[in-house]
């Protein structure tokens, strides 16, 4: 019995440990679900920065919706109403909390602000940056003396990066407010 439990000893701290090959496999697998998880880090890094970039775009349409609340009239006289393409203009007075201005005035400065919050623009003050990548915002409202008054508000974006993410055609992202003043 004593020369069978030797061999059995034997036979087993030659058994005992890793081969190089099985280190090996084991490190190729490893990096494969590595590799899953990284893949998996940016698929979820492209889906928040699409899904900040709508948010932002929401955010953006309540804010022009709640200054044409706040000055009914004017959106009602069409004051507000601008068109995607236009840029952002400065008006004629600016409209700060130590300057005084009339209602139209304070549409005109409200829109400005809106499109300079959109995207990009030069300004002879400097650049603005705006919260979406080549924003673009429209406000439209009915014929006068339409009651009750509409007003539709378009915003779009490019949202590339997201886009190639999933393999979407298209990058220019778009949502439409449209609800009663």
């Amino acid at each position: 019995m004593t020369n069978h439990t030797h061999q059995l000893r034997r036979g087993a701290s030659r058994t005992s440990g890793f081969t190089l090959i099985e280190v090996l496999v084991s490190i190729v697998i490893l990096s494969i679900g590595l590799l899953g998880i990284a893949k998996l880090m940016l698929f979820s890094s492209r889906s928040n920065d699409s899904a900040y970039l709508r948010s932002q775009a929401t955010a953006l349409a309540y804010e022009i919706l709640d200054n044409m609340r706040a000055n009914r009239q004017e959106a009602i006289n069409k004051t507000y109403d601008t068109l995607a393409a236009t840029p952002a203009t400065a008006p004629a007075k600016l409209c700060t909390g130590a300057t005084q201005c009339a209602t139209n005035e304070l549409a005109l400065y409200d829109v400005y602000q809106w499109k300079l919050r959109l995207t990009t623009a030069s300004n002879a003050g400097g650049t603005f940056v705006g919260a979406l990548p080549s924003g673009a915002g429209s406000v439209t409202t009915p014929a006068l003396g339409t009651t009750p008054t509409t007003v539709v508000i378009t915003v779009s974006w490019d949202d590339t990066v997201a886009q190639s993410t999933y393999g979407a055609a298209g990058n220019i992202q778009t949502i439409t407010l449209e609800t009663l003043l």
